[in-house]
């Protein structure tokens, strides 16, 4: 049985019967905005292109593959506003009005970097981060110092808020994704995010020599 959200955007979408692992349309579109979300080259943008690098990956035909890959991108991701096209590729071959129209490639808009953030498999974020935040409105400007700070500094925790803000959305607990703010998440009880809260207020307030012991302690159960 699937825990599918109701919105189409399925990247946390799970089995109940396989230890919450992810469904195969969840671990498809992750991968497509992982690659969209990388530098790479146009070729390797278009839908041929994804579903050759997928496929890559796992060993498999990208023939097999191309279909999901066409249906996630053309009723998920571009309708969503999560990819738009970037530019067509010349055609040498095939039907003339193809080969004149060329073929489209794809790449991340500002909603599709945020959601990048969020999957663990993403890597530069970096990069995203501060992509992110150069073409943020100034309400969203006042995330971006103590982010980028945290992010330095505690990535695993910077990017698990991301997480949790993308799956609020997918889960129909958050209405819009952009505006991009962080407030949207106090109306949820997130129990990992209390903890969090609790944890580092108390390290606060300890001594040298207990925040030494604390971090002893927690080095030694992790």
């Amino acid at each position: 049985m699937k825990v599918k959200s109701s919105t189409k955007l399925s990247i946390f979408d799970t089995f109940k019967t396989k230890d919450n692992s992810l469904t195969g349309e969840a671990r498809r579109q992750r991968s497509i905005i992982q690659i969209l979300s990388s530098k790479a080259n146009a070729a390797e943008r278009t839908r041929t292109g994804i579903s050759q690098k997928i496929a890559k990956g796992q060993g498999n035909v990208w023939k097999n593959i191309y279909s999901g890959i066409f249906r996630d991108l053309d009723e998920v991701l571009l309708p969503m506003g999560i990819a738009e096209e970037n530019g067509r590729l010349p055609l040498k071959r095939g039907p003339k009005a193809l080969q004149e129209k060329g073929i489209p490639y794809y790449h991340l808009t500002r909603k599709g970097v945020l959601i990048a953030l969020s999957i663990k498999e993403v890597e530069n974020k970096e990069r995203l981060l501060k992509d992110f935040f150069s073409k943020s409105d100034p309400k969203e400007k006042e995330f971006e110092e103590i982010l980028t700070i945290l992010s330095n500094s505690s990535p695993n925790f910077t990017y698990s808020i991301f997480q949790k803000y993308v799956k609020a959305f997918c889960d129909d607990k958050i209405k819009e994704l952009l505006p991009f703010d962080f407030s949207k998440l106090q109306n949820l009880s997130d129990e990992s995010l209390i903890i969090q809260k609790e944890i580092l207020e108390a390290f606060l307030k300890l001594s040298k020599q207990e925040k030494e012991d604390a971090i002893r302690f927690l080095n030694e159960i992790t």
